[in-house]
């Protein structure tokens, strides 16, 4: 079973920066897409940002284009999340998630809620 875990969250100011790191184990992310999700208190959970194992395409959440960008490096099985020009609303619990064994195909939509595997989260808070 694939296992996922995620760090580099902590408190940052709005405008600031951070970047999240979801390491897959066993050396499997290659076979995987992986996606971004994020939920806050008394909201539902949120796709923020995935990427294909395939073309190696990329999704974004309307709410974060411009300011977050997903990458993957599949020799180091882990795939970042830079996010710049924090926003208070961007305060959550971001969790990482894998698709798959699978291979996408090109431009494959890869920003929906079927995900077959979970991390635990990293909390991401943004205040003054």
């Amino acid at each position: 079973q694939v296992q996922l875990v995620e760090s580099g969250g902590g408190l940052v100011q709005p405008g600031g920066s951070l970047r999240l790191s979801c390491v897959v184990s066993d050396d499997t992310l290659n076979y995987y897409a992986i996606a971004w999700f994020r939920q806050a208190p008394g909201k539902e959970r949120e796709g923020v940002s995935c990427i294909n194992n395939g073309d190696r395409s990329t999704r974004y959440a309307d709410s974060v284009k411009g300011r977050f960008s997903i990458s993957r490096d599949d020799a180091k099985n882990t795939v970042y999340l830079q996010m710049n020009s924090l926003k208070l609303e961007d305060t959550a619990l971001y969790f990482c998630a894998a698709e798959g064994p699978m291979h996408t195909t090109d431009n494959y939509m890869c920003l929906h809620n079927n995900y077959d595997y979970w991390g635990q989260g990293t909390q991401v808070t943004v205040s003054s």
